[in-house]
């Protein structure tokens, strides 16, 4: 693994890791109160936007990182229509 792709795993892992306190708190508490629902939508579309990037440039970080944070952003806009 090159020097470019392995500053892009870590730099995937940072980013996505940030989302796990988010994510486990919504569900552990069961309150999004304090959750833009709209800044999620938004924020999602650009993850996919992103992971389409990733995959046309052939790219594993943007790739992976895209793919796990899309996951966990959408876990996000489902905790908050669901106990919001």
């Amino acid at each position: 693994m090159d020097t470019a792709v392995a500053l892009g795993f870590a730099a995937a892992f940072c980013t996505t890791s940030a989302f796990l306190p988010q994510v486990v708190k919504a569900v552990k508490t069961k309150s999004t109160t304090d959750i833009s629902l709209v800044m999620y939508v938004v924020f999602t579309a650009g993850l996919f936007f992103w992971l389409v990037y990733g995959a046309l440039i052939d790219s594993p970080p943007i790739i992976a990182a895209n793919l796990v944070t899309l996951a966990l952003s959408f876990s996000v806009i489902l905790a908050k229509l669901r106990y919001g």
